[in-house]
């Protein structure tokens, strides 16, 4: 397996020696990584392996202590994720913020509503919200009945899936996923590998969080696999197979030691 260099250009975002500490605390340390334009960087660890520290400071939430970041092959540094959304890098959480009681077209402009009218006549525009609600689902290959009907009664997957389009249509370039198949059945988990795919193919760069190798390796083009916060590897795909990845990411000599000792005599 030979080590990508993370530092090659072309890359919508990258990190070189990135690290954070809380004290003496060290979360993460000395990470390199990249994603360019149509790919998919795949992030992968344990729990406690440091995911949530690197989507925090990808997404501005947090001030890396340590490195630098790199958006379009400029520097930058955020100072919230207003920043970081506003050079269009976008983050979608787990815990998706929507409202389950909302149709699913007031939740795609929550927060920047359509209006037309001024001053005391300003109204909402729902018509052209319901229409372009519609359309970007439609371009993502999502097809909805009805963007009336409550964001709360459709799948995980699908809420996922909204979200994903929701911040392609806001001028994302970049839309990092945090654990989007984790507490998805295999179906549901397959509806989103195949949106991830879609924004892949329509020139974004996304960075996809996961602690499954089976759900990172079919959609992912490159791999960083996180123990402790350090890198353990960053790989390109034709580089890694996917039994060298879950032994990676599991800790293969852990692995095996744990089988010998569970082997019946």
């Amino acid at each position: 397996m030979t080590q990508v260099n993370p530092s090659a250009t072309g890359q919508v975002l990258e990190v070189r020696g990135i690290g954070k500490s809380y004290g003496s605390i060290i979360a993460l340390h000395n990470v390199n990584a990249s994603v360019g334009a149509g790919e998919v960087l795949c992030v992968l660890g344990d729990n406690g392996a440091g995911k949530s520290t690197f989507i925090k400071i990808l997404s501005g939430v947090h001030r890396p202590s340590e490195g630098t970041l790199l958006a379009f092959g400029q520097e930058r540094t955020f100072s919230s994720p207003r920043d970081a959304l506003d050079v269009g890098i976008a983050t979608v959480y787990q815990d998706l913020a929507v409202v389950p009681l909302m149709p699913v077209w007031r939740n795609f402009f929550l927060g920047s509503e359509l209006t037309r009218g001024v001053g005391p006549f300003r109204r909402l525009d729902v018509k052209a919200m319901r229409a372009i609600t519609k359309e970007e689902l439609a371009r993502m290959g999502i097809d909805l009945r009805d963007v009336d009907q409550p964001i709360g009664t459709l799948s995980g997957g699908e809420r996922q899936s909204v979200a994903i389009a929701r911040a392609v249509y806001f001028g994302a370039k970049v839309v990092i996923l945090d654990e989007p198949t984790s507490a998805l059945g295999v179906k549901q988990a397959g509806v989103v590998l195949r949106y991830i795919a879609q924004a892949r193919d329509r020139g974004l760069g996304v960075v996809f969080i996961t602690h499954n190798p089976h759900h990172a390796y079919p959609v992912g083009d490159r791999f960083l696999v996180l123990n402790r916060g350090a890198s353990v590897g960053n790989f390109a795909k034709s580089e890694i197979t996917i039994d060298e990845l879950t032994m990676l990411m599991a800790g293969g000599a852990e692995l095996e030691a744990l089988a010998h000792e569970l082997e019946r005599d």
